[in-house]
Parts: structure tokens; sequence; C-alpha cells
């Protein structure tokens, strides 16, 4: 009989839970997604009617080197496409990055609860994952600067996914400093950072004064192009050039590529998307604040990470029952069945989202 002996690393590889219409038994169209935190406003129009004019070369392989979409991506970072790479959405990066640049010497310093694929990819290629338990990464930064590992690696969401806390770009860039000082590797995802309605702490301008600087960045969030798997990396030339030899070829298919390369057409969409997360954000916590049996922690973003006195998986079944779906935040490394996550969504969904949450109540629940 044939014996099949996978790497170690697959077989101890656990696939890590994520929210989404698919993440249930029983996905429909009529469910409201508050478990993806996808921009409420969805595609611009103008993208839908453009790929309707690139059916007819779906027959023709890809470009391997997504060439057109860097060049666009050249104008609407101001980096040069050396420094830009593309990927099947942003976790295929995760994973690429992780191939490259870790292995079992490699310490990697990763703050939880935050965005699961950093400790699975690190994992799956041999590293040791350091975790740093916060809920608020401002107030505990200084202890966390102190633990960036030498010849390491730094893995950091600005904003943090699930709890929507942002960082200054002052800090940021001391993260950034102190791991080159110790010949350490920073990953920056930058996925909801264009959602951010106040402020920007992006690092991309300041990329080329650092050479251990990869920033992630996604189309699925901001551009609202989920089903088509596409984001993109930025990073020092010398970063780009490695990455670009772990790439698969034709890793980002032809539609997808057209799609992303037509939503940064609207770049100005991203600005009615931040007024309106903004609106309704705050059209949220306002009646959030007055539902006795939750607490909810501020975001800076799209989505709000929230404290329950129910079990998330319970309060989950409920609200599925009046089709409304949240994130079960209990799979977070640092979280408990205390959490739960909502996307912002539109006015009318959020509504409807309240009133569920309105007619539960506690502790006769």
């Amino acid at each position: 009989m044939l014996k099949i002996t996978p790497n170690p690393n697959t077989v101890k590889h656990v696939p890590a839970a994520h929210g989404g219409i698919f993440s249930i038994k029983n996905p429909d169209e009529k469910i409201i997604d508050f478990s993806s935190n996808v921009n409420p406003l969805g595609c611009h129009p103008g993208v839908k009617k453009y790929l309707k004019k690139q059916l007819n070369q779906i027959h023709v392989y890809p470009d391997s080197e997504s060439t057109r979409l860097r060049s666009n991506l050249k104008w609407f970072t101001g980096l040069n496409t050396s420094q830009i790479l593309i990927g099947n959405g942003a976790t295929e990066l995760i994973y690429n990055f992780c191939s490259a640049f870790v292995n079992k010497k490699t310490k990697v310093l990763i703050p939880c609860p935050t965005f699961s694929e950093y400790e699975k990819a690190v994992e799956f290629s041999g590293g040791k994952v350091i975790s740093f338990k916060t809920l608020n990464l401002n107030v505990d930064f200084s202890k966390f600067l102190s633990k960036i590992p030498a010849k390491g690696v730094v893995f950091i969401c600005n904003p943090n996914n699930p709890t929507g806390e942002i960082l200054s770009k002052k800090n940021m860039e001391k993260i950034v400093k102190t791991a080159e000082k110790k010949s350490s590797l920073v990953f920056v995802d930058e996925t909801f950072i264009e959602l951010v309605p106040d402020s920007n702490p992006s690092l991309v301008k300041t990329l080329k004064s650092y050479e251990n600087l990869f920033i992630l960045r996604s189309f699925t969030k901001s551009f609202g192009l989920a089903g088509l798997r596409i984001g993109y990396g930025l990073g020092s030339k010398k970063i780009i050039e490695v990455l670009q030899r772990v790439k698969i070829p034709w890793n980002v298919n032809y539609i997808a590529q057209m799609a992303a390369s037509a939503a940064l057409c609207y770049s100005d969409f991203l600005e009615k998307s931040q007024l309106n997360i903004k609106k309704e954000y705050s059209f949220l916590i306002n009646a959030l604040s007055k539902i006795n049996w939750l607490s909810y922690y501020p975001s800076s973003t799209n989505f709000i990470l929230i404290k329950t006195k129910i079990n998330s998986k319970k309060l989950q079944k409920k609200l599925l029952k009046k089709n409304i779906l949240v994130r079960d935040c209990s799979t977070f490394c640092g979280l408990d069945e205390n959490y739960i996550r909502i996307a912002v969504k539109n006015r009318i969904q959020n509504k409807l989202l309240l009133e569920a949450l309105g007619e539960i109540k506690w502790p006769n629940h």
C-alpha cells in the first residue's frame, strides 16, 4: 500500500475560521451579512459595466505579471512598479511572504486578537509565533516595542481586525525603525486603511525610507471586489524581487486584473464610502450604547467589535433566524465566546440589525 507522507507543517495546519455567507451551513441570499467587512457601498457600478465588455477575453491567459494593473497602481500609490506585487487576494501574499522569509528559526511577533491568517501562515512555514495579547495596543505600545525579535518578523494590522483600533503614523514608524535596528522585517496590513474616515496613517509614502517594510493592501475591502480575489503588496525592491520568485504563474485571473484597474479609476468612490461609514457608524454606536447586555469597542473603520453577556454562538444562531449573520469572534486568539463583530452596512440594513438586537432580552434570552 502506498504510504503518503506530507510535510509535517501541513499535517499540523488547521485552516482559520472566517466570516462570510459561506461560513454557515445553509447560505441564503436573503441573509444580510454583517460578518464580512466589505465596503458597505459595494462595488462601483462603473466597474461592473466595464467588466461586461471584458467577457470576450476570458479564453485568453492572463498577464502573469499584471503589468497594466501595476502601472495603474504606480499612479495610485506613487511608487515604482518594481515595488508593487499583485496577489490572488491579500491572503496569498501573507502565505507567500512567510514562505519567503520565515523558517523554523524565525521568531514572529503578532499582537492578538488580530487577523488569524498571520499566525496560520507563520506556523505553516515553521516559524515561532510570539503572541502579544492586548485589546489596546496604543496603551501597551512600549511593551510591544520591547518584544520585537532580532532577525525576525513583526505582523501588524492597521487598523486592526477585529478591534478597529488604529495606530498613529508616528507609532507605526517607531515599530519599523525598532525592527530595522534589530534586522527584522515588518509586515503592515493596511487592507482597511482606505475605509478610515478621519485619518490616514498609511506608511505608503514613507516606504522608500525603509528596506525592511512590506505593506499589504486589498481591493476586497475598499473597492468591494471580494468575490474576485485580488490584493497587492508594496515594499522595497529587495523584498518584492524575492516575492516575485515565490509567486506562482498566472496567479491572478484576467477579470480580476481588469476589475481592479477599473476600480482605481473611481478612487473618489473611497471618499464617498468613508463619509457613509462615518455616518452609519455614529448611527450604530448611538443605538448600541442603549442595549444593556452588550458594550462596544470604539472603531476607526467599517466594523465594530462587541462584547456581549450572551454566548456568541447562541447569539449568532438567534440572529440567523432573523436572516442576519454576525461574526462569532470566539475563533480569534485572545477572545472568547463573549465577543461578536459587526460590519457597518447601509441604513436599511443597520436598522434591521438593531431591531433584531433590540428584541433580544437579557438575562431572559
